[in-house]
């Protein structure tokens, strides 16, 4: 009850039209388009660093970890096919398990040490065991160190765990969601959902077909997850 009514509340504080303020994937990454254009010798390293739990790290079943189907280097291999002269560096700082309050400690000594041109987050899935309000501040002290140092943010909600009946507005990951958008919104970031795509897919009954495990997505999955970031690039 009390995550229905921080949902509630965050509804209530953040109204549908504010969403609208969240950075538009046509404009929010123009510079580091033009950038992945640029040919030798006047081209740079553009980094991209993943910063979350299990799932960007590419974790599967019987916690194998498929680094080469995780969507971080599937979006890797998608942009290398759009920049064939680009030099990208996908740096995934993920931890199996780990949530965003963890992760926030570790921030400035594993994340920004590596100078992110765009950084995404993604911890909701496991962020709903944790307080809202403290997720909510561990989420909203990464983003603005990022934003301070002139990075580009784009969030991430969660994709599914078979164990939450994920069309229900009900469930434990709701609230999570809502928070997201509204920093999103607040902080005029991207925000990449596909936990909606991933609802299309449960409401079809054909979940399981892009899982790899009880809570780990397969590489359809992840290709689901990179279509909803390749927008922005």
């Amino acid at each position: 009850m009390r995550k229905l009514f921080a949902l509630f509340l965050l509804n209530l504080l953040v109204p549908a039209s504010a969403y609208s303020q969240v950075a538009g994937a046509g404009k929010y990454l123009d510079s580091i388009r033009h950038e992945l254009t640029i040919q030798w010798p006047k081209n740079r390293m553009i980094n991209l660093v993943f910063h979350g739990h299990s799932v960007p790290a590419g974790y599967g079943d019987r916690h194998e970890v498929n680094t080469l189907q995780s969507y971080p280097n599937l979006m890797l291999k998608s942009l290398k096919e759009k920049y064939p002269y680009a030099v990208i560096n996908v740096i995934v700082t993920a931890i199996g398990g780990e949530n965003s309050i963890k992760g926030q400690t570790r921030f400035d000594t594993d994340v920004l040490v590596h100078k992110p041109d765009v950084l995404l987050i993604d911890y909701a899935l496991n962020d709903r065991f944790s307080n809202l309000a403290k997720v909510k501040e561990a989420w909203e002290k990464m983003i603005k160190a990022a934003l301070d140092k002139k990075i580009k943010v784009i969030l991430l909600t969660p994709s599914p765990d078979q164990r939450i009946e994920i069309n229900d507005p009900a469930n434990p990951l709701e609230p999570y969601i809502a928070m997201i958008k509204s920093l999103a919104a607040q902080y005029k970031t991207g925000l990449a959902d596909p936990n909606v795509k991933f609802k299309e897919v449960a409401a079809q009954g054909q979940l399981k077909e892009v899982m790899a495990s009880v809570n780990h997505p397969n590489e359809a999955g992840h290709m689901l997850i990179v279509k909803e970031l390749l927008p922005y690039f």
